[in-house]
């Protein structure tokens, strides 16, 4: 499978940041070099498709869709709307949704389904938090979240997993290259035990990833790819990142 290296920007990069970030972002080519995707804000997805110096083959989502198709959603954008937009892709649950914005499962497996059927990939993000990692509710919080994703996903979804540790975004704490294993082979195993008979399903991993860890998190076993964050901002950071992920 090819591996994959997503970056989230998320409340950061208007436009004319968007524009400058792609003009100094260098997208590693050649043998190997993994599929490379980007999430920025919504104001500024616009400028990153219209941009002349956009990388061929860099692919652009939105972080955020709303599960109706229309309708009296003040501030909302559908999943139909953002594929007109250019996007290709949304995030799907991310932690900050989920706990900032108190999206529950239900929410995000809708917001998972409405892109599916919109013909947008979902990038759909799970995640335990601190206290519930130290109870050994790693496994429940999981399959939970996940679970609720599978009852709604049509089995012929082309869609990606992304495995993050809600105590390792943003605070300088990441997981090991063996947290992330135990974990993605946790959803592994639930995707085969519910049947999923779909395409094959890249699962990824978030959380303070750098340029100094990437290549041994995206070497540890059943870790396909990374979801990074702040140092998606940095044009040279996430380049090294891509490159980390050369197979």
């Amino acid at each position: 499978m090819r591996r994959v290296v997503a970056g989230n920007w998320k409340m950061n990069h208007g436009p004319s940041e968007t524009r400058a970030f792609l003009d100094s972002f260098e997208m590693p080519t050649g043998e190997g070099v993994p599929r490379v995707l980007i999430f920025p804000p919504s104001v500024s997805l616009a400028a990153a498709v219209a941009h002349p110096g956009r990388p061929g083959g860099l692919e652009l989502g939105v972080q955020n869709i709303h599960f109706e198709a229309s309708g009296a959603f003040t501030g909302e954008v559908s999943a139909a709307m953002a594929l007109d937009a250019g996007a290709t892709l949304t995030l799907v649950g991310h932690s900050e949704r989920r706990h900032v914005f108190g999206e529950d499962d239900a929410t995000v497996a809708r917001k998972a389904a409405a892109a599916a059927a919109a013909g947008l990939t979902p990038v759909v993000c799970v995640g335990e938090k601190l206290e519930e990692r130290r109870a050994g509710d790693l496994a429940s919080v999981l399959l939970r979240q996940l679970d609720a994703v599978l009852d709604l996903l049509p089995g012929t979804a082309e869609w990606l997993l992304a495995y993050e540790p809600v105590w390792a975004i943003g605070t300088g704490e990441t997981a090991t290259p063996a947290d992330a294993s135990q974990a993605h082979g946790i959803l592994r195993e639930r995707l085969a035990a519910r049947g999923w008979s779909g395409p094959e399903v890249p699962v990824l991993y978030g959380g303070s990833v750098k340029p100094g860890n990437a290549r041994e998190l995206m070497d540890a076993p059943g870790v396909d790819g990374v979801l990074v964050g702040g140092a998606s901002l940095d044009p040279t950071d996430f380049s090294a990142i891509v490159e980390a992920g050369r197979r």
